[in-house]
């Protein structure tokens, strides 16, 4: 197994309100937050920490139901915060995580954040955006290259920390040897293209989370840039 993670916050934005973490043994995570000066950064952080808190133990559970319960948690936490500070009022974050053990994989997911995976040369998105312009391409209105421009592109219709009641995505697969997965904000995924990003995780680069980030700044940096990738070797 070989993960590298990397983070900036671009050439635009005064700060950077993404967070992301590798916990020991098993789980990634990806936070992007949202809501004004300060607020954004609170936010990510504070799921990030609720993750920290629940997976850091080799004996913890593991599982779709884990993360649900994770993002649930970090979903209180923040609503309580933004509640108790009118600063904060409104702040929220985007997640996408990753559980990764020799013979299953889970992830958990709200928001425009994303989940890919390398499979023999093929990649493929396990996450869909809670955006506004992709509803617009569900329903035939734009084309994924128009979305990646779109005014509106982002616009949430899901984010962690803004209702009680929120909905998140999960899934489970089971992994294969040479599978390569990637978490990232989509401040990658707006600067750099599909093929791109294929390119770079069938590539020889020593730090190739580190590599994505700098293609992203390349492109513009336009917003704040993250990115985990897992690499699967023939022990799993």
């Amino acid at each position: 197994m070989k993960v590298s993670k990397a983070t900036d916050r671009g050439k635009v934005r005064e700060s950077n309100e993404d967070a992301c973490a590798f916990i020991p043994p098993d789980t990634y995570v990806v936070a992007d937050g949202m809501g004004g000066y300060a607020a954004g950064e609170v936010a990510s952080a504070m799921l990030v920490d609720v993750f920290a808190e629940m997976f850091s133990d080799a004996v913890h559970e593991c599982g779709e139901k884990a993360l649900l319960h994770a993002v649930q948690a970090a979903n209180s936490k923040i609503l309580c915060a933004a509640a108790a500070n009118e600063a904060r009022k409104g702040m929220g974050t985007t997640v996408v995580a990753l559980q990764y053990r020799e013979n299953a994989a889970y992830w958990a997911h709200v928001g425009d954040s994303r989940l890919y995976l390398l499979r023999k040369g093929v990649l493929r998105r396990l996450t869909r955006d809670h955006s506004f312009v992709q509803d617009l391409v569900e329903r035939g209105s734009i084309t994924e290259e128009e979305a990646r421009n779109h005014p509106k592109k982002n616009l949430l219709t899901r984010a962690v920390g803004v209702e009680e009641k929120l909905v998140v995505d999960t899934g489970s697969f089971t992994p294969e040897e040479g599978d390569i997965f990637l978490l990232c904000s989509d401040g990658l995924t707006n600067m750099v293209g599909e093929a791109a990003i294929r390119e770079t995780l069938q590539g020889e680069s020593a730090d190739k989370a580190r590599t994505l980030v700098e293609l992203a700044l390349l492109a513009g940096g336009l917003d704040n840039i993250t990115a985990i990738v897992v690499e699967c070797d023939e022990r799993g």
